[in-house]
């Protein structure tokens, strides 16, 4: 029977992986150092960054394998759950990870700027993947918190452990660059997609059963999260993931305006508005004039 775990303090996290709670609320793990275990589910009160030593290829990403073997970075915020599923009755956990409960960074420039980190909202299966020269950097930075954690706690060490952080997950924001780069034509076949599933939509009824397409529905038929999907298609396009929809909306409002003698409210509820006024105020922000001036003009 699968167990199930629940870290709401970095010393209960320390005490499942054989560590000492150095500092209450921050925590540097060795996963060689822990107890054979067997598959759980793990839920999580703390910001989790686990540096994991797999071979790269026995995940995916979306529905394609990894390419990258030296290493995987999975990034975990509090409430989220992960499922550690595994082939054998027990295995060895390798690889290292840095935990800090919330409160570690209250106070800080990072809590500020924490959410603009998307990452730690993407699914383990959009994980970050590193060479070696990265994770070699990764781990250094992993080196220098939990040397800061070795010494006696003092007014500094809130600051120098949250600026550590920060410049580690800036590095992940420079790596995940690299990695929408380096993976070019399987997001263009992603983008292609994409494309594809905007067009059957307003060719079906799910403009009138489901309302505007969002760019949550289409992450979820892509098999992405919403945040890796939406960070995918700016690198892409330099456009949001919403703006792409709109600027495909606009498109097929164009058409319907001249199919006939439809009324403007006509187009706006078979393109799933729910207010008419909702679509002649997107299409004059974006076209420019009102959807009947548009017509009179054409």
């Amino acid at each position: 029977m699968e167990q199930e775990y629940n870290f709401k303090t970095i010393s209960e996290y320390n005490a499942f992986n054989n560590h000492e709670t150095l500092h209450p609320l921050v925590s540097v793990i060795d996963f060689s150092k822990a107890e054979k275990r067997t598959g759980s589910k793990m839920n999580f009160d703390l910001y989790c960054i686990f540096l994991k030593d797999v071979k790269c290829g026995d995940l995916k990403y979306g529905r394609h394998y990894y390419d990258y073997q030296e290493g995987t970075l999975v990034f975990i915020s509090p409430g989220q759950t992960t499922d550690v599923e595994n082939k054998v009755d027990m295995y060895q956990p390798m690889g290292h990870g840095l935990v800090f409960h919330p409160d570690l960074i209250r106070g800080t420039t990072l809590a500020k700027v924490l959410s603009d980190y998307n990452f730690f909202s993407y699914h383990t299966s959009e994980a970050l993947h590193l060479s070696s020269k990265e994770r070699q950097l990764i781990l250094d930075l992993f080196a220098k918190i939990n040397s800061e954690l070795q010494q006696s706690v003092d007014k500094h060490s809130k600051k120098l452990i949250a600026s550590t952080i920060e410049l580690l997950l800036n590095y992940c924001d420079r790596f995940y660059d690299r990695q929408f780069i380096t993976r070019e034509t399987v997001n263009k076949g992603i983008l292609e997609s994409f494309e594809e599933l905007i067009n059957g939509y307003f060719k079906s009824e799910k403009p009138y059963s489901i309302g505007l397409p969002s760019v949550a529905y289409f992450a979820q038929e892509l098999h992405f999260s919403a945040n890796y999907f939406g960070d995918l298609i700016k690198k892409e396009t330099g456009k949001t993931a919403q703006e792409f929809i709109q600027d495909k909306i606009i498109d097929v409002a164009k058409d319907k305006i001249f199919e006939g003698d439809k009324s403007v409210s006509e187009v706006a509820y078979e393109l799933g508005f729910k207010y008419p006024q909702h679509f002649i105020r997107l299409f004059k922000k974006r076209v420019g004039r009102t959807p009947n001036e548009y017509r009179s003009l054409n």
